[in-house]
């Protein structure tokens, strides 16, 4: 087994976790309260500003047959995904430019941008965001949302192209070869970060 799938072996109670969170589950039937929606819009817009980041910095350090990815993640991150939240946000009355970080997405992006300070660490510590957002996609899209705002989300992280990208970070980790046990600790770690994300503050 590579390692990028073991990760994903050890990750699986952390997902089935996050499918049980009522925010999520509250997507996946369409009735979440607005109020808890624009909240998370807001807090995961700061979080991917500084996932950009995260990416920049692997980008840096990166070899040459990763270097392309990594820019590339980090242009889809930029373009794609945060059109979709200042699009949501309009129709959710988020205020991304207004938003302060709450202790859950400051934690998370502090995580993050640390373990970028080491290239096979930053690989590790990503991953869980990427493929656990791409598993939460693919198993919501099964009973997609009536509610048209909700289904537009799950339809983003549910797209192959989507896939696509979380399965070349996969493919990244195994070729970089990290030390198996300090990643299975990032990734673990980045795993917790993305379940607690989903209890986002309230004014």
């Amino acid at each position: 087994m590579s390692l990028a799938a073991h990760l994903e072996e050890l990750g699986r109670p952390l997902l089935e976790e996050q499918l049980k969170h009522p925010t999520v589950v509250g997507i996946a039937n369409g009735d979440l309260d607005e109020r808890v929606f624009r909240s998370w819009l807001e807090q995961d817009y700061l979080f991917l500003l500084d996932y950009v980041r995260v990416f920049s910095r692997l980008a840096w350090q990166a070899p040459d047959g990763h270097l392309g990815d990594l820019v590339d993640l980090a242009h889809s991150t930029f373009h794609e995904e945060l059109d979709l939240h200042r699009s949501l946000s309009a129709e959710f009355g988020a205020d991304l430019e207004g938003a302060r970080k709450g202790a859950a997405c400051a934690a998370y992006t502090e995580f993050l941008l640390d373990s970028a300070a080491a290239y096979r660490d930053g690989l590790a510590a990503l991953y869980p965001c990427m493929w656990g957002y791409s598993a939460l996609g693919a198993i919501l899209a099964e009973n997609p949302p009536a509610e048209p705002r909700y289904r537009r989300w799950v339809e983003t992280y549910a797209d192959p192209g989507f896939a696509a990208l979380a399965r070349r970070i996969g493919e990244m980790i195994d070729e970089a070869a990290p030390d198996r046990a300090r990643a299975e600790r990032l990734f673990l770690e980045g795993m917790r970060h993305e379940l607690a994300f989903w209890d986002v503050p309230l004014d």
